[in-house]
Order: C-alpha cells, then sequence, then structure tokens
C-alpha cells in the first residue's frame, strides 16, 4: 500500500548549526500540532469517511504528512549536527539531550512528549473534517511563528513550503467538507 521513495519532499540543505532552532522546530515533529498527530488523525479518521473518494484524501495526506515529519526530523538533525554538550546545555535543551542524547523524538518544543490526545477521530464525517481544517490552520500558523523566529534561509525555505502544504491540505479538507455537506444533506 506504501512506497517509500528516497527522497525528501522539499531539498535540504542546512549547513549551519542552530540548537535554539532546532527546539523551536522538533514541536513541527511531535507536538500537539505537528506532523505525527496530522499524519495519525487522517489515517484513523479515514475509516469513517462515508466513500473511498474520501478515504483516499485523507490516506493521501496523512501519507504525505509522514513526509513532513522525516523533513522536520531532518531539519533538526541538521540543525544538531556536531553540536558539543556545552553548546546543547546552552541552549537549554540539557533534560532532551538528557532522555534522548541526540536523536530526535517526538515532542514539543518545551521538551512534553506526544500525546495520541492530541489527535481526535469520531464516527462523524462533518466533525472530523471539522477538526482536520482547524488542525491545519494550527499547523500553518505554527509554521508561520517558525519562520518569524528564523534567520537562516535554509531553514526558512522549507517552512515556507511546509506552511503552503497546511494551506493545500486546508483547502482539500474544505472542498471535502462541502460536497459532503451537498451529497449527504446535512
Amino acid at each position: 500500500m506504501f512506497k517509500y521513495c528516497k527522497k525528501l519532499p522539499y531539498p535540504l540543505s542546512i549547513s549551519k548549526k542552530d540548537l535554539r532552532m532546532a527546539k523551536f522546530i522538533v514541536t513541527q515533529f511531535g507536538g500537539p500540532n505537528g506532523e505525527l498527530g496530522a499524519a495519525l488523525r487522517y489515517f484513523s479518521q479515514k475509516f469513517s469517511m462515508p466513500d473511498d473518494r474520501g478515504r483516499a484524501l485523507l490516506n493521501d495526506i496523512a501519507t504525505e504528512e509522514l513526509g513532513h515529519m522525516e523533513m522536520v526530523a531532518t531539519m533538526v538533525h541538521m540543525l544538531t549536527k556536531g553540536a558539543s554538550v556545552k553548546e546543547i546545555e546552552e541552549a537549554g535543551l540539557s533534560s532532551y539531550f538528557a532522555e534522548h542524547g541526540k536523536g530526535v523524538y517526538p515532542c514539543d518544543s518545551n521538551g512534553i512528549p506526544f500525546n495520541a490526545r492530541a489527535i481526535e477521530s469520531t464516527s462523524d464525517v462533518f466533525t472530523n473534517l471539522s477538526e482536520d481544517m482547524a488542525a491545519e490552520q494550527k499547523a500553518r500558523a505554527t509554521y508561520e511563528n517558525l519562520i518569524d523566529l528564523a534567520d537562516d534561509k535554509d531553514v526558512i525555505g522549507p517552512l515556507l513550503f511546509l506552511r503552503q502544504r497546511e494551506i493545500v491540505h486546508f483547502n482539500r479538507f474544505k472542498e471535502l467538507y462541502d460536497l459532503y455537506k451537498k451529497e449527504l444533506k446535512s
């Protein structure tokens, strides 16, 4: 069902170490508005869609979110590459380092681990699609905040790409919501 393509959705070429940005960006890996939550949310919700069109859309976007997770994790890895323990301490990442070393772990920028409570899945199509649109808006806003915090074009470019994908996903969910409102007469 899945095919892994050994190519990121957007090329990354981050060469400057920036632990401060890594600390912020990791939230889009495992924070409450991040890519892991989105992938799990859409994959879980696809089973409540009334037809193949809805199931396919949610599955496609869930799969794309996995690619976004890989991008975010790669960005965190690139931003921390070669960091000394002293640099890690100075960046406020001591507790993260104590638990995970330089590994990439799904948590928010405060170090709070991913929790499946960040996702929602019900049997109601309209509740799920409303949740999905809201989730995409929250992720878009988080990417915009990250862009405002960044000063390296090699970091800003991928963040702009990911922000734009949130807008596209929102629009696809809105189109499906509107279509079901007409077809299902709810």
